[in-house]
């Protein structure tokens, strides 16, 4: 059930661009790694983003959706912080009454938005405005133990920005480099415990889940890659929700 889980977990989110720990968190704390401590699970929960993501960054890059002017700036203000985030220690509560909130707000908002079909034009931002969203994002996700692709995608959208498939490829990047940096942050604060024994199963699994979902991901229309983003939102905000009340 465990792999089950989370190859269906993996499917999902890579059809949107996401890595999936949000969910790969969820599964886990339903299973006999519950009791484990909350370094472990953010840090397998980021390996297994860190295969994911890639996967689906390398299809939706394949099919011409990567756009790097829409890309590095987030990036580039997100990667300090998210190894500030990745080396704190932090009981969040209160943080996750927020996030859910946040998570079914930004849900509601992409059911109502009008997406237009094929629309390939990009929104030239400003540093002031990539930098510190970035930042914050990745903060946020060293803190939490995510990618990031949860916040950045819902923004960009809800901005139009960009169209759903180019910020799927943008979120697979951005999440890749924000697991990675949480990583890192964990290892120099001295809390990187990996078990690569239980970890090698778990990327077996979650590898064929995402190349199945982002191949999919590229090929559906745009409707449906919003519809599907909606759909991880309520998902992780509802994992939220089920851990503050149980």
């Amino acid at each position: 059930m465990l792999y089950l889980g989370l190859f269906l977990i993996s499917i999902l989110y890579s059809s949107v661009g996401h890595g999936g720990a949000s969910g790969y968190l969820a599964i886990l704390s339903l299973s006999t790694f519950a009791s484990m401590n909350s370094s472990w699970l953010k840090q397998h929960a980021w390996c297994l983003n860190l295969i994911v993501a890639g996967i689906a960054f390398y299809h939706y890059y394949k099919a011409g959706f990567y756009n790097k002017k829409l890309t590095i700036p987030f990036i580039v203000g997100s990667i300090p912080f998210a190894i500030i985030g990745g080396a704190l220690k932090i009981n969040g509560d209160l943080y996750d009454y927020l996030l859910s909130i946040t998570l079914i707000w930004a849900a509601y908002r992409l059911y109502q938005t009008k997406v237009v079909e094929n629309n390939r034009e990009i929104t030239d931002l400003s540093l002031k405005i990539t930098l510190p969203i970035g930042g914050g994002i990745g903060f946020l996700s060293g803190v939490v133990g995510v990618g990031g692709g949860i916040f950045l995608s819902p923004i960009i959208l809800l901005k139009k920005w960009a169209d759903p498939k180019t910020v799927a490829a943008t979120s697979a990047l951005f999440i890749w480099v924000n697991s990675a940096a949480g990583l890192f942050g964990a290892g120099i604060s001295n809390q990187l415990q990996i078990d690569f024994n239980i970890l090698f199963p778990f990327i077996i699994v979650v590898l064929i889940g995402g190349i199945i979902g982002s191949k999919f991901g590229t090929v559906a229309k745009q409707s449906v890659v919003r519809t599907l983003l909606i759909l991880v939102l309520i998902i992780a905000a509802g994992k939220r929700i089920i851990e503050i009340f149980i």
